[in-house]
């Protein structure tokens, strides 16, 4: 047992919950934006632009969204150089095959193929034949045996979720906002967990909401300890960077969820606000401004689909409220009575 053990460590094979519900899982959302999600915004762009060049080199960045998931996960488990190259081929599989559950077919087969091919890498006096071919092998193999399932799995839930959010909107919004925004501010992946569900429609608006409740809400809450830079780091970059100030005084967090609360049954009952650009951005919140962005690429794809006349006034002051002024306002009204009540203390929420 202790050989096995050591074999493992020698291997860089550490079978955690941090590496593969953690490090995997943000990796796979990475690869996501640099594909499919940058790919979809550049073509909106040409779309609007009128420059079909644009549109097809957004093609192109579409069409590896698969290769650059199952690479990106591979790096962020140590995959070695021809581990992680075999592991382009593995994502494509995965993802073809998963169907619309592609992403989640391609994190749980990437991590069984990154673990064996680092297992066999170098064993041999022909590693260059032998990795690549059971990296491949085993990866291709369960993406024909696991992926179909996986991704109809995944499908399922998605549609079920979705399905609730149009039948009852007000609880679904709450419940949506509130868990797909804490995700948001954990130390996870949002964006990878709705892009696994193909998280979209009035569900995927829902979303949006509670992620951009956590990131502006941070934002606006810590003005006085982080000023500016807090504004940028958080309303633009990511309210993950809290997580520490959470642990020492989870409190903290009363306030932005309380406003995902609020938001997210705005979001679905009053303005009706969809997702149905890439899914991954349902779980991108105001990161990047990449949630606005989606909702603005869905209403294109409507347009340009006939079934969405033109974008309203209603759609654009819905945006705008649910994404930036409601949390904006909301949750520093909500922090200041937290303030007055000593459950939060000058310093809780300092970035420093």
């Amino acid at each position: 047992m202790s050989g096995f053990k050591s074999f493992l460590e020698r291997k860089n094979i550490i079978v955690s919950g941090k590496r593969y519900g953690v490090d995997a899982l943000g990796a796979m959302a990475q690869g996501l934006f640099a594909s499919l999600l940058i790919g979809t915004i550049i073509s909106t762009i040409g779309e609007q632009a009128g420059l079909p060049w644009l549109v097809e080199v957004g093609g192109f960045a579409k069409s590896m969204a698969g290769p650059a998931m199952a690479a990106s996960i591979a790096l962020a488990l140590g995959a070695p150089a021809l581990v992680l190259f075999s592991m382009l081929a593995v994502g494509a599989a995965a993802n073809k095959l998963g169907g619309a559950g592609g992403p989640l077919a391609v994190y749980f087969i990437t991590i069984f193929a990154t673990e064996f091919g680092k297992a066999v890498s170098k064993e041999t006096k022909i590693d260059i034949l032998v990795t690549p071919l059971v990296t491949i092998g085993i990866g291709v193999g369960l993406a024909y045996w696991w992926a179909p399932g996986i991704g109809a799995a995944a499908s399922w839930i998605g549609n079920i979720i979705m399905w609730a959010t149009t039948r009852q909107p007000l609880l679904m919004g709450i419940v949506v906002s509130v868990v797909v925004g804490m995700a948001l501010t954990l130390p996870i992946s949002s964006a990878a967990i709705c892009a696994a569900l193909s998280l979209t429609g009035l569900a995927g608006g829902a979303a949006v909401a509670g992620c951009c409740a956590q990131m502006v809400g941070f934002a606006v809450l810590s003005f006085k300890e982080n000023r500016w830079n807090g504004i940028v780091s958080q309303g633009i970059g990511t309210s993950m960077l809290q997580m520490g100030n959470i642990v020492k005084n989870p409190r903290i967090w009363i306030a932005p969820t309380v406003v995902s609360a609020i938001t997210g049954p705005l979001a679905t009952c009053v303005f009706h606000l969809e997702m149905n650009g890439p899914a991954i951005a349902s779980g991108m919140g105001t990161c990047g401004l990449v949630g606005p962005i989606g909702v603005y690429t869905g209403w294109m794809s409507e347009i340009a689909a006939g079934t969405r006349i033109a974008v309203t006034g209603m759609d654009w002051t819905g945006l705008i409220l649910i994404a930036v002024v409601l949390p904006a306002v909301l949750t520093p009204i909500l922090g200041h009575f937290l303030r007055k009540a000593g459950w939060i203390k000058p310093g809780d929420l300092s970035l420093d």
